[in-house]
């Protein structure tokens, strides 16, 4: 087990199997070492765990454990481009995140916080990274939070 995942394991994460594209792309792509994920829903168990705009039918703490569950799901991601080992991560570059929000609801990087800090918690230092939260008018499946991740693998 990777020192990635032993510090996932006593955060109380386990990482499951990376998502299957539910439309017409593929999970991640490889640049040269450059990895790009493709966005990841708050699905936990083949559901997505809350639907809705944040601010309005979804509250903050249910956004931020929707944001914690995109993250996971970037990291088995992450996984299966690293070959399975999250410790050739060398850097992650930039989180994306996107939050479906009432129009008066100006709280969105307060959302994907909790992403940020299960990445950082997780890989350290090398998990410091960009990011951008933005509120948007939807998201697929009606999901209230989607994230992206950019990252560098060990070459």
């Amino acid at each position: 087990m990777s020192d990635v995942e032993n510090k996932l394991e006593k955060l109380g994460v386990k990482i499951p199997e990376m998502a299957v594209p539910v439309a017409s792309y593929v999970p991640y792509v490889d640049a040269d070492g450059f990895v790009f994920v493709s966005g990841q829903l708050p699905v936990v168990s083949g559901e997505l765990i809350a639907k809705g705009k944040v601010g309005d039918s979804v509250g903050m703490d249910e956004a931020r454990k929707a944001a914690r569950a995109c993250a996971v799901n970037a990291i088995a991601a992450i996984k299966n481009a690293a070959g399975g080992d999250l410790d050739e991560v060398e850097k992650i570059i930039k989180l994306e995140g996107y939050v479906a929000s009432d129009p008066s609801f100006t709280d969105q990087h307060l959302v994907v916080n909790e992403a940020s800090e299960l990445i950082a918690e997780a890989f350290g230092t090398a998990g410091k990274h960009s990011r951008i939260a933005v509120g948007v008018v939807s998201l697929p499946m009606d999901a209230p939070v989607e994230l992206s991740v950019v990252f560098k693998l060990l070459k």
